[in-house]
């Protein structure tokens, strides 16, 4: 699959899993905050970017994964994002405590439908097209017929789908306009952005990008599509 504090001591890094992953072109997992950037007043919850990347950088090609499946990573991404912090950010009451997943479009068609939407978390698509999203649907964007709380949910933007997870701590099914989660009795604690690259650099570009959990394919491959921001040399810089 292819974060507004920097700074990673103040986080409970117990609740992230290293990475347990050995095979030919083992990846490694890292934790490296960009450069300290001013908080957006559209979300009070920070950003996690999860994604993996080739030595390059390259993080995909044509829409894909360039490298072969790798099971124990999935298995990680899994756990990372569904796995909560041992608090809630707010007050939550009886809501539910869930995490989020935002991704763009072509990253939701990416995923096989039969693990559409990711169990256990909030997916949050970003598109232009939010009408057209929702009719290849089937009207059921933000509906709840299938007893299901994953969504998923539709943005035109990244200001907007922040905006939508920041409500659901800050308003009740009870009140006079409840946001939509909060209708659903969710409870959002963390935001994981999951890709692509345009949405990476626009949540970059938000200022709320708390970290970046980076898994390192070891090996080059063929890639049309990068990450932006060369988080070693932006640390060496820092």
């Amino acid at each position: 699959m292819s974060s507004s504090s920097t700074h990673p001591e103040s986080h409970d890094e117990s609740a992230i899993p290293s990475n347990p992953i050995t095979s030919s072109a083992p990846p490694s997992t890292s934790t490296m905050p960009p450069k300290p950037k001013t908080a957006s007043p559209l979300s009070s919850l920070p950003l996690t970017l999860i994604l993996a990347a080739t030595p390059s950088l390259g993080i995909g090609k044509a829409g894909q994964l360039p490298w072969p499946a790798l099971k124990q990573e999935m298995g990680y991404f899994a756990r990372v994002t569904k796995r909560l912090p041992p608090n809630g950010v707010g007050a939550v009451g009886s809501r539910k405590r869930i995490n989020a997943v935002v991704m763009g479009r072509k990253t939701w068609d990416s995923i096989p439908e039969r693990f559409r939407p990711l169990a256990g978390r909030v997916s949050v698509v970003v598109t232009r097209d939010v009408r057209g999203a929702a009719e290849r649907l089937g009207g059921k964007e933000g509906k709840e017929e299938d007893g299901r709380d994953e969504g998923p949910l539709l943005a035109s933007s990244v200001e907007e789908a922040l905006s939508l997870l920041s409500s659901s701590s800050s308003s009740s099914a009870s009140s006079p306009s409840p946001s939509l989660l909060s209708q659903r009795n969710l409870h959002i604690e963390r935001v994981f952005v999951i890709g692509g690259a345009s949405i990476y650099n626009k949540a970059l570009e938000v200022g709320n990008v708390e970290r970046v959990l980076l898994t390192k394919i070891k090996e080059e491959y063929e890639c049309d599509t990068f990450f932006a921001l060369d988080l070693e040399k932006d640390e060496g810089d820092g």
